[in-house]
């Protein structure tokens, strides 16, 4: 039996998640976890490369939850590149090439496949990177002010 068999279906998610998230930091983009998006979906992990483009990180953490979950093409319109991160275990062959191949433990990842870049629109673009930004603001406020009070 292998580490990730013995691992709960959440463990291996936060696993997959880590590895993913050290990854793209890896390649120089910046990371946010559980990014919601306006169309009321949320990024697993949402990435921003240093010229702002923007890259999200679906995590599957078995074929049960890749088959019953499959609004992975609800995020190509909220980014320029989308990935599918997924466990060693997995199998590989059920991601569609449409789309990026991670593979991650909670130690690193590795990129197994590109997928094509579909720009975002500018407008589109600039507004998620503000989201960005307050999200991430508001999250570190969290952190420093035991009495934090979320802005309207």
């Amino acid at each position: 039996m292998t580490t990730i068999e013995r691992q709960t279906r959440p463990e291996v998610t936060l696993a997959v998640c880590r590895g993913a998230s050290r990854l793209m930091r890896q390649t120089g983009h910046s990371v946010l976890l559980e990014v919601p998006l306006p169309d009321g979906r949320r990024a697993d992990v949402f990435a921003i490369g240093h010229l702002g483009e923007l890259v999200i990180v679906e995590v599957k953490s078995s074929i049960e939850d890749w088959r019953v979950d499959a609004k992975w093409p609800d995020y190509l319109a909220w980014c320029d590149q989308l990935f599918v991160a997924v466990p060693i275990d997995f199998p590989q062959a059920l991601i569609p090439v449409e789309v990026g191949l991670i593979v991650a433990d909670a130690y690193g990842g590795e990129m197994l496949r590109r997928p094509p870049r579909r720009p975002v629109a500018a407008a589109r673009r600039k507004a998620l990177l503000v989201d960005c930004a307050r999200l991430a603001s508001e999250r570190l406020a969290r952190l420093a002010d035991p009495e934090f009070v979320e802005i309207g």
